[in-house]
């Protein structure tokens, strides 16, 4: 016979499997082992730089090259050293949001960036 599965919501005894759900007669929680193994696995870094290094919040990048500043005539020379870069999920792939000296608030793509 198989281990005892106990409903995480519950905590009753008389769980059953149906496929691959796992079902409380009490209460009638379902829920999966695989979504369970899922969150137990260490997360992956969504946001990685040129190189593959993964990015995370309150780090300083490198600008690999220049960048125009959209709407405006400056540029942002390769080179520069950005600190502190805040991480952001964007549909337009301007996934890091930083404050850079001169120009002020933008978003960048993480794939001109490198890790410092």
């Amino acid at each position: 016979m198989t281990d005892a599965v106990k409903c995480p919501k519950c905590n009753s005894e008389h769980a059953y499997q149906d496929r691959d759900l796992w079902i409380c007669p009490e209460c009638a929680h379902e829920w999966s082992t695989a979504a369970d193994a899922a969150t137990d696995a260490p997360q992956e870094a969504s946001v990685r730089d040129a190189h593959g290094n993964a990015l995370v919040d309150g780090d300083s990048v490198i600008v690999m090259k220049d960048l125009k500043v959209k709407g405006s005539s400056s540029v942002v020379k390769g080179g520069t050293k950005v600190r502190n870069i805040r991480l952001q999920d964007a549909s337009d792939g301007h996934n890091i949001a930083c404050k850079i000296d001169g120009i002020g608030a933008m978003n960048l793509k993480s794939e001109f960036v490198k890790k410092a």
